[in-house]
This record gives structure tokens, C-alpha cells and sequence, in this order.
């Protein structure tokens, strides 16, 4: 059986303008460079999703532009605002065809998730413009568990 792999990414850094609602919040000037430092380092990794799972808000909806220009997008209600057991249930749906998939949400929701299947690396930070990269020998329907194979934040980076 062939892995598939889940790229876990957190929408880059957002601002706080007075009058914008959350929803609408756009990404700071270092947010969107820190996008597009995710996807040309995923790039660098041979990561191209086959589909992009994305929160409809306006800064996850640039992280994605950002990082992932040419990745097929659906764009889930979902994932704004959701726990890592909806985010499972959402990933659990998609179809088997997909090897590599790509997230593109919010913490705690993100964090959670990477922590709940590969409990050993949930510990780990997820700030701004992060990502993980999960493998599994699960097909999608029956995704419980994997393994984070690499992490990448615009912190440490």
C-alpha cells in the first residue's frame, strides 16, 4: 500500500484592522511572505497536493493562493472555526483517489488535529504560516493515524 500524505498549514499571520470582522481579517505584509515562503519550501519538498481543503475566510483563503497557486481548491465552511474531530471527519470524506492532500485552517483546530495523529509530535508549536506534513497507510475514509514526517515555520526557517 502506498502512503498519503496530509499537509497540515495554518493560515499565515493576519492582521487586526478596528471594524473587520474576523472572518474578513486580512494577512499582514509578513504574512504573505511567509505564505509564499510555505509553498516554495513545499514545492522544494515535491509536496502538490491533489486538492486543497480551505477555510472560506479571506486569510486563509491568500495562504492558499500563496502557498498553493495551482492546487485544485475547495473551499469549506467547515473548517472555520472547527475541532480536530470535525477536521477529521471533513479529511475522512475525501476521495480515495487523492494521495496527498493539503488543510488549510485555523489553530487550535490545525494543532489539535496533527496532535490527535501522531500524538508523539502533539506537543509541538503551530504558529502563523506553519505546516506539517502527516503520512498515513490509511486510506481517507479510515484516516485515524500517521506520522508528522516534517515540520516548517516561518520562525525557525
Amino acid at each position: 500500500m502506498t502512503a498519503r500524505r496530509l499537509v497540515v498549514l495554518r493560515h499565515a499571520k493576519a492582521a487586526h484592522p478596528a471594524g473587520v470582522v474576523d472572518w474578513e481579517r486580512p494577512l499582514t505584509e509578513s504574512g504573505e511572505r511567509d505564505a509564499r515562503r510555505a509553498g516554495a519550501t513545499l514545492t522544494e519538498l515535491g509536496l502538490r497536493p491533489d486538492l486543497v481543503l480551505c477555510s472560506p475566510s479571506s486569510r486563509t483563503r491568500r495562504t492558499a493562493a500563496l502557498a498553493l497557486p495551482d492546487a485544485d481548491v475547495s473551499f469549506e465552511p467547515a473548517v472555520y472555526e472547527a475541532y480536530a474531530d470535525e477536521l477529521l471527519a471533513l479529511l475522512r470524506r475525501s476521495g480515495a483517489e487523492a494521495r496527498t492532500l493539503a488543510l488549510v485552517g485555523h489553530n487550535p483546530g490545525v494543532q489539535e488535529l496533527v496532535g490527535m495523529l501522531d500524538p508523539e509530535d502533539g506537543a509541538a508549536g503551530f504558529p502563523p504560516g506553519a505546516f506539517a506534513v502527516v503520512e498515513t497507510d490509511d486510506e481517507w475514509a479510515g484516516l485515524g493515524t500517521g506520522r508528522v514526517i516534517t515540520r516548517w515555520s516561518p520562525k525557525e526557517d
